[in-house]
């Protein structure tokens, strides 16, 4: 049950969780010119409730205009790991300071169809929280309980008959429309932590 996990077990569960090294993904993803990115997906717990906060981009964006995310970006030269671009990134998208954020793991990176390599970081905060929206960028930020996105009726899987890639979708949630890859990303998390 998600709403019976502790911080500790989250961590223990993301510890032990095998993905495969991005060396090791197929070598015809590697694209030139694919950059490193990370995200973080940040958890909170709610009324003794998980829940995942997530974003809505803005239109203004280069890449994914209007889709939900999680809040992150491409390394920039001055972060020393995945963990500093995603906390920078969420630092300056929505105003979660670092140092309100007890991270938790990371997931198994990932490839996007705009060439990114993507690192997912695991963290959690505070709630309720006072968030600074850097409107530019996101136009809405929101979250969805843990539970609901375990629940396998909530989502659908399909085959892109043109690339022959996996696409997950959810049924919308509170007006917003969760898929592509911030929803395989979720669905990732929920693997690892035993709930899917």
């Amino acid at each position: 049950m998600a709403d019976q996990l502790t911080e500790d077990e989250i961590v223990k569960r993301l510890s032990q969780s095998q993905y495969p090294a991005f060396s090791e993904l197929a070598q015809e993803t590697v694209k030139k010119g694919v950059r490193p990115a990370a995200v973080l997906i940040p958890l909170f717990l709610q009324a003794g409730e998980w829940h995942i906060l997530y974003t809505r981009r803005t239109d203004n964006v280069e890449h994914h205009k209007g889709q939900v995310s999680f809040p992150g970006g491409a390394t920039d030269p001055e972060d020393q790991s995945a963990e500093d671009t995603a906390l920078r990134e969420a630092e300056e998208e929505v105003g979660i300071r670092r140092q309100d954020v007890r991270l938790l793991g990371r997931l198994g990176q990932m490839i996007t169809v705009s060439h990114y390599r993507i690192t997912p970081v695991v963290g959690v905060f505070p709630w309720p929280y006072a968030f600074k929206v850097h409107t530019v960028e996101v136009g809405r930020v929101f979250s969805m309980p843990l539970a609901w996105l375990a629940t396998r009726d909530n989502r659908l899987e399909f085959i892109r008959t043109e690339t022959g890639h996996a696409v997950i979708t959810y049924v919308p949630y509170d007006g917003e429309l969760l898929w592509g890859a911030t929803a395989h990303m979720t669905v990732n998390l929920i693997e690892a932590l035993g709930l899917g």
